[in-house]
């Protein structure tokens, strides 16, 4: 099968597109015959090194993480009724990094996979796992936002932003939201009700009133401000710096596979409540590319990498 692969850590250079062997099947896994697969700032920060404190790491290795495509092969033992020829996304995460997603064929774990949303596109569809999923697991999960609750989210523009945005807004929050102002229409067409310049200084001196659950994407002196943004720093959630948040009493979330929770992302994709938001699409071949325009920073929504 074709692969984007590296053989060493470092810049985007590292990556190639090469023939490599088909991955095995495992009694619970689920084969996806993949079509897209998307590119999130965690996918760079395991090419450069920088996470192999936190899994195994076995070279050569085969990026990404999401995935969406058709059931090649189900093992054995999978009781999730899906089939060959069904369309399903997955967040695809083992115990160690070595076979990801950036492939034509995906060894998906049940627990990691289920049907995807029926009125997307495969590379609309693979712009959701990771991102949404951490998404939810701060909204819902973590910070219980409900109806009424007033909910800041930094980097409201990116991928995980905009996703925290809607199912805010869809459990009935009224949502502020940090960027820059050339994505502040984007931010307003998704439900934001109050803009944040967040380059003009701090975001706990620019709310006209507190808000009752923060949502945090970028740590730092966003993160430290946080008890000027927020009634009670309990109800901050943060992906970034887990000492920092947990010493203010708030939550840390580090995205984990959950079937049930792309279940939930599936039915509001499919009743209109999310949209995908793609900021560019790229072939297989330029997987380099695709992780470099990630790594920029400015991205507005996903980076779909179509298979």
């Amino acid at each position: 099968m074709r692969a984007a692969v590296y053989d060493r850590f470092g810049g985007a250079d590292v990556i190639e597109v090469r023939e490599v062997d088909d991955p095995p099947v495992g009694p619970d896994t689920v084969l996806v015959r993949a079509r897209a697969t998307s590119v999130n700032p965690v996918d760079w920060k395991v090419r450069e090194g920088y996470l192999q404190g936190a899994y195994p790491h076995h070279l050569p290795i085969i990026p990404g993480w999401d995935v969406a495509g058709v059931v090649e092969a189900v093992g054995p033992s999978v009781r999730t009724g899906l089939r060959p020829g069904d369309e399903v996304y997955a967040y695809v995460r083992r115990d160690d990094v070595c076979f990801g997603t950036a492939a034509e064929l995906v060894p998906a774990p049940e627990r990691t996979v289920t049907r995807k949303p029926v009125n997307l596109s495969f590379e609309e569809a693979a712009a959701i796992p990771l991102a949404g999923l951490t998404a939810y697991q701060l909204v819902v999960e973590a910070l219980e936002v409900g109806a009424g609750d007033r909910v800041l989210v930094h980097a409201a523009a990116g991928g995980v932003g905009q996703f925290a945005v809607q199912i805010a807004k869809a459990r009935g929050a009224t949502v502020i939201g940090t960027a820059r102002p050339d994505k502040h229409d984007h931010l307003r067409s998704i439900g934001v009700d109050e803009l944040v310049d967040h380059t003009q200084g701090p975001v706990g001196a620019q709310l006209t009133a507190k808000a009752d659950a923060v949502v945090d994407l970028i740590g730092g002196d966003a993160l430290e401000d946080a008890p000027n943004q927020v009634r009670d720093t309990a109800r901050v959630a943060s992906v970034v710096d887990a000492e920092t948040v947990l010493g203010m009493g708030g939550h840390y979330v580090f995205v984990r596979p959950e079937r049930d929770h792309l279940d939930a992302l599936r039915a509001m994709a499919e009743d209109g409540t999310l949209r995908v938001d793609l900021a560019a699409t790229y072939p297989l071949e330029r997987m380099g590319d695709a992780h470099r325009a990630n790594e920029d920073g400015r991205t507005r929504g996903k980076i779909a990498v179509t298979i």
